[in-house]
């Protein structure tokens, strides 16, 4: 629907690019875009156009702070990963941002950007043919810094 849209009819805001930092969060973004929405009717280019918005938004905002992160660490690759990594706007977006620099970005195949079930489990069977032998207990840890998993 986006690719539809008509870029520039709406501007949406690039969430916490102003500050210094990697975080980011669309909870504002989602509620600008349906206040949009509530204020500009229900035609179907209408709800293209802010689609468009709303995309350009999120890429926007996503490849400036892999910029960011880019340049405090100096490293020239980029791995994309999520459900985000599949759309093709960002995609397109961080391939001219890393050419530029010199660098190169990285991505799960589209079959597996969709479902984050999927990634973890290919990640897993990778791990497997290297001849990772893991642990079969369960630990349960909602933020796993990727520094202290081992590379394969």
């Amino acid at each position: 629907m986006a690719q539809q849209g008509n870029a520039g009819r709406f501007t949406f805001p690039r969430p916490m690019t102003d500050r210094p930092g990697l975080d980011f969060s669309f909870s504002g973004l989602k509620t600008f875009a349906a206040n949009t929405i509530r204020s500009n009717g229900n035609d179907d280019q209408t709800r293209a156009d802010i689609a468009r918005a709303f995309e350009d938004a999120v890429v926007d905002t996503l490849a400036i702070k892999c910029k960011r992160a880019l340049e405090q660490t100096g490293f020239k690759r980029l791995v994309m990963a999520g459900g985000v990594s599949a759309n093709r706007t960002l995609r397109s977006k961080l391939a001219e941002m890393m050419k530029k620099r010199g660098g190169e970005v990285f991505y799960a195949r589209p079959e597996f950007c969709t479902d984050n079930g999927a990634m973890i489990a290919y990640a897993g069977l990778i791990r497997l043919r290297s001849g990772a032998n893991p642990e079969l207990g369960v630990s349960v840890r909602p933020r796993w810094p990727l520094a202290e998993l081992p590379a394969v």
